[in-house]
C-alpha cells in the first residue's frame, strides 16, 4: 500500500460509525432480527471479533462523539451516511429526525443542506394524515414530479451528499456490500394472477438513490485505486 494513502479510521473511529448507524435504523422501531443478521453478516469480514459484539449495540450521541475523535471531516461524512440510511427506506420518521438532530449537536454541526432537509421533512410530514399513528413521510413525495418545473427541494442535499469522501477500507467495503449495484427490478406481486401490489424499482422510492449509487463509485474506486484490491466481487 502506497505512504501516500490518507489515514484508515482507527478501530474505535470505524466501530463508533458503524453503531452510529445501526442507531439510527433502529430508531423507528423496525430494525427486525434479519436486518440485525444481515449487518452482522457484512461486518464479519473487516471487524475483530470483539468489535463484532459490541457493531449492533446502541450508541448515544456523546459516545458517538467521542468515538469518532470529534475531527469534523469525519462527523460531517457520518452525517451525510446517516441522511441516507434514514431515507433509503422509503420513510422518514421523527424518531429519526430526532436521533439526526442529536447527532448534529453532540459532533457540534449544523449543515446547512441537513438543515433544509430537516425542515422540508417535518413540514411534509405534518402535513400528511397520521391516523393516529407516528408523523413519516413517504420519501418519494420529495422528488419533482415528471413534466413539472416543481422545485427539487432535495438539490441542496444531494450536493452536499455528492461530497461524502471515502478514506477507510472497511466503511468503503461496508458501502459496496450495503448499496446495490444497480437498481433493482420494479415488480408486480399477483395472487392467483390478479395483481396485489407494485414494488416500484429502489431508484423511485429513495430520492437519493443516484447519490447512493456514486457513493458506492467511490468506494469501489478507493478500494482498487487507493488499496490495490480486487473488487471483482464487489461489482
Amino acid at each position: 500500500m502506497s505512504d501516500s494513502i490518507s489515514p484508515s479510521y482507527g478501530d474505535t473511529q470505524t466501530t463508533a460509525w458503524i453503531r452510529g448507524l445501526v442507531s439510527l435504523a433502529w430508531a423507528d422501531g423496525h430494525f427486525d432480527k434479519e436486518e440485525q443478521d444481515m449487518i452482522t453478516n457484512l461486518l464479519h469480514q473487516d471487524l475483530k471479533e470483539h468489535e463484532q459484539a459490541t457493531a449492533l449495540e446502541s450508541i448515544s450521541p456523546t459516545e458517538l462523539a467521542d468515538g469518532l475523535g470529534h475531527d469534523p471531516k469525519l462527523a460531517e461524512n457520518f452525517l451525510r451516511m446517516a441522511v441516507m440510511v434514514a431515507i433509503a427506506d422509503g420513510d422518514y420518521s421523527a424518531k429519526e429526525d430526532d436521533l439526526l438532530h442529536q447527532y448534529c449537536q453532540a459532533l457540534d454541526l449544523q449543515p446547512e443542506a441537513l438543515q433544509l432537509l430537516r425542515t422540508t421533512l417535518q413540514n411534509l410530514a405534518e402535513a400528511q394524515p397520521t391516523n393516529g399513528s407516528e408523523p413519516a413521510i413517504a420519501s418519494e413525495l420529495l422528488a419533482p414530479a415528471p413534466g413539472t418545473e416543481h422545485l427539487d427541494v432535495l438539490h441542496p442535499v444531494r450536493e452536499w451528499l455528492d461530497h461524502m469522501d471515502v478514506h477507510d477500507p472497511k466503511v468503503a467495503r461496508l458501502l459496496c456490500k450495503m448499496i446495490p449495484s444497480q437498481c433493482p427490478f420494479e415488480r408486480d406481486i399477483t395472487l392467483f394472477g390478479r395483481k396485489l401490489v407494485h414494488i416500484p424499482p429502489l431508484c423511485k422510492l429513495n430520492p437519493l438513490y443516484d447519490q447512493m449509487v456514486g457513493l458506492r463509485f467511490r468506494a469501489l474506486s478507493y478500494l482498487a485505486d487507493k488499496c490495490g484490491e480486487d473488487v471483482s466481487e464487489l461489482v
